[in-house]
C-alpha cells in the first residue's frame, strides 16, 4: 500500500476540474509508456516459521535496516522506519509485515526481472544474517490472525478498526495475503478506457495463472485463490468488477463520481494518520468533514483517497492490474509480461476486447464468482472453460511482446517472461493445485514443506 512521507506542498482542491486532472494528467505519448511492478512476500523465521515482530530482534525494523546497505534510504513515521526509498522504488510494509517492492517505472520487462532479481537477492543476504526467509504464496498457509504482527503505520490501526464494520475477511485480506501486481500508463482518456474494460474482463484470467492460496489455517480451504475470495466480503463500496465501466460514457468523469463515493479511511496531517473512516469526500470539498470542519482537501488528500479503493483493476494516474496472488521469482516477472502484451499493443488490445466485448455484466461476475474456487476449470463466458480462454490470451499477450521487440543484449525478446504461464497451460493445472498434489502426496500432510519448495 502507498507509503506517505509529508504533506508538503499540496495545492488545494479548487473545482472538478483538479479531480479530473489526476487522471488527465496520467496521460502519456506511448513512446513514453512504462512498466511498474510491485510484489509482496511473506516473512517468517527459518528456525521455526514464525511471522517475526516489527521491533523484535532480528525482526522487520532490522531487515529494514539491513537493506540500507544496499544504498536504500530509511522513510520514518512517527519516529519509526516504515519504508525504505531508492533507485528500484520503494520498499514498504504490508499490515503483518508483508514484505512489498513497488518497484520503479521501467522501459521493459528485462529491467523489470533485473529488478525483481536484485530485490530478491538483497533480501535473501539480509534474511540469512538475521535467520530470516521469505514465502511466495498468495496466502499465509498456516497462520491464523492471532499469530501475525501489525506494523506500526497510521493508516493500518484506522483499516483494522474500520474493516470489521463492513466485510468478515478485511481483516485476512490486510494480514494474511500477498499479490504481484503491475501498473501501465495509457495515452489518453479512450485508450484508458480500452485498456481498463479489457483489464477488469481478463482480471479473472490472470486470477486464474497466478492462484496459489490453497491452504489456510494449516489445511486446504476448498479454494485456489482464497486471496481473490476474500475480496468478495472485504468492503463492497470498494471493491469488485465495477459494472459501470462497461456502459456507454465511461471515463474519467464516472470514475471520479464513482471515487468521491467510497467511503474515507483517513486524512494525512502534519505527519499523522487522522481516522475519518466512513465519512465522505464530497463532504471534505465542501468543508464539512466533521474532523477538519470548514477545511477543503488538498490534491495530496484526493490521491490517498484513491489509494484506498480497491476494485480488480484501479485508475490513479495510471492502471493498476490487481487480480494476481503472491508467487515464486519467474511469476513476478510473468504478471508484467501479460499485461504489456495485452495492452500496450494496437492489435493485441483489439484482439483480446474481441474476445470480451460481446460478454453481459453477468457473465463478468460469474466468473469473477467462480474463478477462486476452480481457476482454470471455470466455465468461461459463451462456452468452453477459462483453460481454454486463458491459451487465447497468452496468445494475444505473446504476439503483443513479438511486435513491440524490445530485446535484450543476447538478442531475447520479452515473450519468454510468458514462459511459466505457457507451461500452466500447457498442464492444465495452477500453482495451487500443484501444491496440493504436493500435500496429499509426498509432503503426507506436513504443511511445513512449503517454506522448503515455496521458498525465495
Amino acid at each position: 500500500m502507498t507509503t506517505r512521507t509529508d504533506d508538503g506542498d499540496s495545492p488545494p482542491i479548487e473545482g472538478r476540474d483538479d479531480l479530473l486532472g489526476v487522471f488527465s494528467g496520467g496521460e502519456k505519448p506511448r513512446e513514453k509508456w512504462l512498466i511498474g511492478t510491485e510484489h509482496e512476500k511473506f516473512v517468517y523465521r527459518t528456525s521455526d516459521h514464525r511471522a517475526p515482530s516489527y521491533d523484535e530482534p532480528g525482526g522487520i525494523r532490522d531487515l529494514l535496516l539491513g537493506l540500507t546497505e544496499f544504498g536504500w534510504r530509511p522513510v520514518v513515521e512517527n519516529d519509526k522506519v516504515i519504508a525504505l526509498s531508492g533507485p528500484d522504488g520503494t520498499v514498504s510494509l504490508e499490515p503483518a509485515g508483508q514484505f512489498e517492492l513497488s518497484g520503479a517505472a521501467l522501459e521493459n520487462l528485462h529491467q523489470t526481472c533485473a529488478e525483481a532479481g536484485r530485490h530478491l537477492a538483497q533480501c535473501k543476504n539480509v534474511g540469512e544474517k538475521l535467520g530470516i526467509g521469505f514465502l511466495g504464496l498468495g496466502m499465509w498457509p498456516d497462520k491464523a490472525r492471532s499469530d501475525l504482527p501489525v506494523m506500526p503505520k497510521g493508516r493500518y490501526k484506522i483499516m483494522l478498526d474500520y474493516m470489521p464494520k463492513v466485510g468478515t475477511l478485511g481483516l485476512d485480506m490486510m494480514l494474511r495475503t500477498c499479490t504481484i501486481q503491475t501498473n501501465l500508463d495509457y495515452g489518453s482518456e479512450p485508450d484508458m478506457v480500452a485498456k481498463f474494460r479489457v483489464g477488469l474482463a481478463l482480471q479473472p484470467v490472470a486470477t486464474a495463472l497466478f492462484a496459489n492460496s490453497p491452504f489456510t489455517d494449516g489445511k486446504p480451504n476448498g479454494y485456489l485463490s482464497y486471496r481473490s475470495h476474500i475480496w468478495e466480503d472485504t468492503d463492497p463500496d470498494r471493491t469488485g468488477m465495477l459494472p459501470f465501466v462497461f456502459a456507454d460514457g465511461f471515463g474519467y468523469e464516472r470514475y471520479c463520481d464513482y471515487a468521491l463515493d467510497v467511503p474515507m479511511y483517513f486524512v494525512f496531517r502534519d505527519g499523522k494518520y487522522l481516522d475519518v473512516a466512513g465519512e465522505s469526500f464530497r463532504d471534505f470539498l465542501d468543508g464539512r468533514l466533521p474532523q477538519l470542519p470548514g477545511e477543503k482537501p488538498r490534491l495530496s488528500d484526493f490521491v490517498d483517497h484513491l489509494s484506498t479503493i480497491f476494485p480488480e483493476v484501479r485508475l490513479k494516474s495510471f492502471l493498476e492490474m490487481r487480480g494476481a496472488d503472491g508467487g515464486p521469482w519467474s511469476r513476478i516477472c510473468a504478471l508484467p509480461a501479460l499485461w504489456v502484451g495485452l495492452l500496450y499493443d494496437d492489435q493485441a488490445l483489439d484482439a483480446a476486447w474481441d474476445l470480451v466485448k460481446h460478454w453481459s455484466i453477468e457473465d463478468h461476475e460469474e466468473l469473477r464468482r467462480s474463478v477462486p474456487r476452480l481457476a482454470l476449470r471455470a466455465p468461461a463466458p459463451g462456452g468452453g472453460t477459462v483453460h481454454e480462454l486463458a491459451r487465447e490470451v497468452l496468445d494475444i499477450a505473446s504476439a503483443g511482446l513479438s511486435r513491440r521487440a524490445c530485446l535484450n543484449s543476447a538478442g531475447d525478446s520479452e515473450s519468454g517472461f510468458l514462459d511459466p504461464l505457457n507451461e500452466i497451460v500447457a498442464s492444465g493445472k495452477t500453482p495451487a493445485e500443484r501444491l496440493l498434489d504436493r500435500y496429499h502426496g509426498d509432503w503426507q500432510g506436513d504443511l511445513g514443506r512449503v517454506y522448503s519448495e515455496m521458498s525465495f
